[in-house]
């Protein structure tokens, strides 16, 4: 399954949509990876097991589940986020964008990929509606709780 949407951040034509910079929309994304309990309530638990400089590992535990993964960053334009197959679990990826196509004007894509080959994803094709239904929704509240943390002040001193 191959799925992307995009959201959009800053509208400079629509007054209702409080602003972001740059800075403290890709800090929000950072924060996602590094405390998705803040993002996910249904997460127990989130450990960063190993770090360098633009990459990450977490072991993330839902009850039983435990998925690890890894976090790649580019900074202030990209974060993907990759599972290897494990379990029951086929490899995966969200790949998180920061795009500008005009000033003052900004976009994050949400892609997500698995490695299902095209059989299963016929099989799976009303499944697939579903996930691609909740991975919509759960981007929507990632950004609906980024402009929560913003206008907190909470994304101005992150990072720093």
């Amino acid at each position: 399954m191959k799925f992307e949407h995009l959201i959009e951040i800053n509208d400079p034509l629509n007054p209702l949509i409080d602003t972001l910079s740059v800075d403290q929309l890709w800090r929000g994304l950072v924060l996602r990876a590094e405390s998705p309990k803040l993002f996910v309530p249904h997460l127990d638990e989130c450990v960063i097991v190993e770090r360098s400089e633009h990459t990450f590992r977490r072991r993330l535990r839902y009850g039983e589940l435990v998925i690890e993964d890894q976090v790649l960053l580019t900074p202030m334009h990209q974060i993907r986020y990759e599972v290897a197959p494990q379990q029951d679990i086929a490899a995966s990826s969200l790949t998180m964008t920061i795009e500008r196509p005009e000033q003052h004007v900004l976009f994050v894509r949400f892609e997500y990929v698995d490695a299902h080959d095209a059989a299963t994803d016929a099989a799976n094709a009303m499944y697939d509606e579903f996930r691609r239904s909740a991975y919509q929704e759960s981007d929507i509240d990632t950004i609906r709780v980024l402009r929560d943390l913003a206008a907190n002040g909470r994304l101005d001193a992150i990072l720093n």
